[in-house]
C-alpha cells in the first residue's frame, strides 16, 4: 500500500508512483480516499469502504455479501475503515476529484418534486408532515400550472397552531429551475395504466415512453451541472435510473464523456414498499413470521424482486412464495379497482426519501456492477454503502438472475 496526500487530503492505492506528494504513513485523523482502477460507469465510481475486502476494484452481486478476502492493509487504514472515514474512488473517472467532496450539505435540504399526479401528491404530503427536520422548502413543478396552484396552496395552510414553522414551506418552481436544489424527486410519468389492467408487469408497461421523459430531466441536470441526489419514484424505477445516469454521460453524438451525474447521485425509490407489502403478509401468515425480524428484500420494484424469509435459516421455497404475494400485492388492489399508489408514494416514497437524506439506513436503489439494484443501504458521509451479509448461495442466485435481467433492458 502506498500513500499520498492531494489537496489536503490523505490518499491510499495499491499503486505505486501516482503524481501525488508521498506520505510515509497515514495521518490518525481526518478523511482518506482509496483509489482504485476501472472504467467508468462499469460499477460505483466512489462509494464508503465499510470493510477492508471492499479495498479492491472488483464489484459483482457478491459485494452484497461478507464472504470475500480482505486484502493486507496496515493497521492504520484498518482503523480508518473503523472510524468511517475511508472514501473509494475510481481515478479513472475524469471527475474524481469532485466525487469526494459532500453530495448532501449539512444544512436543511431543499427539495424540488416534479410531477404532482397521483403518487407525487401523496409523497408531497407525506414529506410536509414528517420533513421539518430534514427540509427547509419543497419546490413542486408540474406542466398543468392549476395542478401546482392547488397543491401550494393547501399543503401551506397545513401547520401546528402556534408554531407556524414547524414544517417545510411549499412553493411552486419552474422547469428551469427544477435543479435549484439538494434533492430533485422524478415523479413524472406519460403513461399510468387504469384500473382494467389487472395482469402483466404493469411497470414496465410503462417503461418506454417513461424513459424518454427521465433522460430529458438527466440531460437538464447534465446541462445545469447539477450536484445533488437525483431520485427516481417512477415506475419502473430501477431501469429508470440506469437510463438516466447512462444517457446523462453521452455527448450529442452518444459518446461518454462523464460530464452528466455521477453514480452515487442517481438513487432509485421502489423497494421500500415492496419489503413493506412483505412484512403485511408475513404478518398475516406464520409462516412468514421470520421475515419480520430476519428478513432482507432485494432487487428492483418489479419483476425480480427477491423477498428473503430470513439470512440465518433461509428457506427458498417459502421466499420464493412470500416474494410473489408481495410481487402480486399491486395487482389485488387493481382487483378492488384502485391504483396502487399511496403505499408506494408513502413507504418508497416519503418515509424512504427522509431516511436517505438524513444518513439513515433504508431501501432503496443504488449503482452496482453496472445495474440498479435494491437493497438495505445508506448514503454514508464516506459516500454509498450497502449492507454485507453472509447470504446464502441460492438466494445470491436469485440476485444474480435479477441483475442479469437488469442489464439487458436497454437504457
Amino acid at each position: 500500500m502506498y500513500f499520498y496526500q492531494h489537496s489536503g487530503r490523505a490518499l491510499c492505492s495499491f499503486e505505486a508512483g501516482l503524481p501525488f506528494e508521498k506520505l510515509d504513513r497515514l495521518p490518525d485523523t481526518g478523511a482518506v480516499a482509496f483509489l482504485f482502477r476501472r472504467a467508468p460507469l462499469a460499477g460505483r465510481d466512489v462509494f464508503a469502504v465499510t470493510h477492508p475486502r471492499l479495498l479492491t476494484a472488483e464489484e459483482r452481486m457478491s459485494t452484497l455479501t461478507d464472504a470475500a478476502a480482505a486484502p493486507e492493509v496496515p493497521p492504520a487504514l484498518e482503523r480508518a475503515v473503523g472510524e468511517g472515514r475511508v472514501t473509494a474512488v475510481n481515478l479513472d473517472h475524469p471527475r474524481w476529484e469532485e466525487m469526494l467532496r459532500p453530495l448532501l450539505p449539512r444544512r436543511k435540504k431543499r427539495v424540488n418534486l416534479l410531477a404532482l399526479g397521483d403518487v407525487g401528491s401523496t409523497l408531497l404530503i407525506g414529506l410536509k408532515l414528517l420533513g421539518g427536520e430534514a427540509i427547509g422548502r419543497i419546490g413542486i413543478c408540474d406542466v398543468r400550472e392549476e395542478a401546482a396552484r392547488r397543491w401550494e396552496f393547501e399543503l401551506n395552510q397545513i401547520a401546528p397552531p402556534m408554531v407556524y414553522d414547524a414544517l417545510p414551506e411549499v412553493e411552486i418552481v419552474s422547469q428551469e429551475d427544477l435543479f435549484d436544489c439538494d434533492v430533485f424527486l422524478f415523479c413524472a410519468s406519460r403513461f399510468v395504466p387504469d384500473t382494467a389492467v389487472k395482469s402483466g408487469d404493469v411497470r414496465m408497461a410503462q417503461y418506454k415512453l417513461n424513459r424518454e421523459l427521465v433522460v430529458r430531466y438527466a440531460r437538464q441536470a447534465r446541462e445545469c451541472g447539477y450536484r445533488g441526489l437525483f431520485c427516481v419514484v417512477s415506475d419502473p424505477v430501477d431501469p429508470l435510473c440506469r437510463a438516466a445516469l447512462l444517457r446523462s454521460n453521452e455527448d450529442e453524438s452518444g459518446v461518454f464523456d462523464g460530464k452528466g451525474l455521477l453514480t452515487h447521485q442517481v438513487r432509485g425509490f421502489g423497494l421500500g414498499v415492496m419489503n413493506a407489502r412483505a412484512a403485511y403478509y408475513a404478518k398475516g401468515d406464520p409462516r412468514f413470521a421470520s421475515f419480520l425480524t430476519q428478513g432482507r428484500s432485494f432487487g428492483p420494484h418489479g419483476q425480480g424482486l427477491t423477498v428473503a424469509n430470513a439470512i440465518a435459516g433461509y428457506d427458498d421455497a417459502l421466499s420464493q412464495k412470500l416474494t410473489a404475494k408481495a410481487l402480486r400485492a399491486n395487482l389485488e388492489m387493481r382487483e378492488l379497482g384502485f391504483k396502487p399508489y399511496v403505499a408506494p408514494a408513502l413507504s418508497s416514497g416519503a418515509l424512504s426519501v427522509l431516511s436517505a437524506i438524513e444518513g439513515r439506513w433504508h431501501y432503496g436503489s443504488g449503482y452496482l456492477d453496472g445495474v440498479f439494484m435494491g437493497s438495505w443501504s445508506c448514503l454514508t458521509p464516506a459516500g454509498p454503502a450497502v449492507e454485507q451479509l453472509p447470504l446464502p448461495p441460492a438466494l445470491l442466485r436469485r440476485i444474480e438472475e435479477a441483475a442479469a435481467v437488469l442489464r439487458s433492458i436497454e437504457a
